[in-house]
């Protein structure tokens, strides 16, 4: 009897001991998870106002047409400035666009992108435009592209914040399982990582009536029809009653790295992260593909001549890149383009070539001037440092350059000694 008290009383202290070691573990940690943000469709849909003038912002994408100039406030709206004295430009009117960031102008009409919408307005009045057209989810959501988040139950997914997320891990070292963390947004194997529920966010025409844009542009007219890019495909719209634009087709174009587009003559040079492609438009309802250059990754903005195209290349954070560099392509075969000479940069965006004269927006390095007459030695006539360039419109004698703290606007009579005309400044 006291054998069996005795083994049963070690075998009591043994359990006791063994539940002991046997604890479940727990630690804490923050990190930062990307969260989608969602706006309503009647929240953006009614956003559209007609505004009085006021400054600047975050000035981005800018078009000229007539005596107007037009500057798209990112996310937010379009400036109307009457640019008839280049020395005195005068804010008309502002019109809110909730995800506004693409423009153009054609005669008395003015087309916007609002998030997913294309919208066409009456701006005959400049100083109470009117919304004529709504075009629906014509566009994938640029901040969605591949459709994982996109649920029209919350609206259109407008950002991504940063969220700080207190992470729990649990393990108990005698079942051998392994930890298993614990957020406020599901649960995560440590043997698998994270799980995809810890959401990531990732041209010159003049044809007829139409304006006129930078190299940065996503629209682009050519007689009765608009050309759009978004990240994949080259939209066809036709313009021929302007108030009143209607989808014609969608061409994939690139692997969902395109960038920009820009027209010369009936030919579309569309910029993107891995080359340019090129398109005849010379039948506008039906654009041919006609061939590409390819070249590292990088963004990628293109103006072109009769002979050569003008590519600047960058670092960036979506573009992944590791050059900074402006490339000229000659492009006298279409179908067999060929590099000429690469030319060192800081950080190049926007450009514009107007005869012989190439001008550079290169970012914290200011605008540069070179004379391209010799594609292979390129001389440089002038440089303005001190700004940051994003994008600019040569107009023949005087250029509109977007900046980080507003717009500024440089005469090029003298490439080598070029002139500022006036400066609109963001608000401080």
């Amino acid at each position: 009897m006291k054998i069996k008290l005795f083994l049963l009383a070690s075998l009591a202290i043994a359990a006791f001991l063994f539940s002991a070691c046997c604890t479940t573990h727990q630690r804490s940690y923050t990190a930062k998870i990307s969260v989608p943000v969602y706006k309503s469709f009647d929240e953006i849909r009614n956003g559209v106002k007609i505004l009085s003038s006021h400054d600047f912002s975050k000035p981005g994408k800018i078009y000229t047409y007539g005596k107007f100039l037009f500057v798209n406030e990112k996310g937010e709206g379009v400036h109307i400035i009457d640019n008839s004295d280049l020395r005195n430009p005068r804010f008309v009117s502002f019109i809110a666009i909730p995800g506004n960031y693409d423009i153009a102008v054609k005669g008395s009409a003015l087309y916007a992108d609002s998030y997913v919408d294309l919208l066409a307005f009456d701006i005959s009045n400049p100083t109470s435009a009117k919304l004529m057209k709504r075009i629906e989810s014509l566009f994938p959501n640029p901040l969605d592209n591949a459709g994982q988040y996109t649920d029209p139950k919350k609206g259109i997914l407008v950002e991504w914040i940063q969220k700080d997320t207190v992470y729990t891990y649990s393990w108990n070292e005698c079942d051998g399982t392994d930890p298993v963390i614990y957020g406020d947004r599901g649960y995560y194997s440590s043997e698998k990582g994270v799980s995809s529920d810890a959401s990531g966010g990732t041209g010159t025409n003049s044809t007829g009536t139409a304006g006129k844009g930078g190299s940065m542009a996503r629209f682009t007219l050519f007689g009765n029809y608009m050309y759009i890019v978004d990240q994949s495909n080259l939209q066809t719209i036709d313009i021929s009653t302007p108030m009143d634009p209607k989808e014609w087709a969608r061409i994939n174009v690139g692997r969902g790295d395109i960038e920009t587009i820009y027209p010369f003559k009936d030919k579309l040079f569309i910029g993107s992260m891995s080359g340019m492609y090129i398109y005849d438009v010379s039948t506008p309802w039906n654009p041919q593909y006609i061939g590409q250059f390819r070249h590292a990754r990088a963004c990628d903005p293109v103006v072109a001549d009769d002979k050569y195209a003008y590519v600047t290349l960058r670092q960036g954070t979506r573009c992944v890149g590791t050059s900074n560099q402006l490339d000229i392509i000659d492009i006298t075969n279409l179908t067999s383009t060929k590099l000429i000479k690469s030319y060192p940069m800081q950080e190049p965006a926007g450009l514009g070539i107007e005869n012989k004269t190439l001008l550079i927006c290169d970012g914290r390095a200011g605008l540069k001037v070179f004379d391209v007459t010799d594609p292979t030695n390129i001389q440089l006539q002038d440089w303005e440092n001190g700004i940051k360039t994003y994008d600019l419109i040569p107009m023949g004698s005087y250029a509109i350059v977007s900046c980080e703290d507003g717009i500024y606007q440089y005469s090029y009579t003298d490439p080598k000694n070029i002139e500022l005309l006036s400066k609109m400044l963001v608000k401080k």
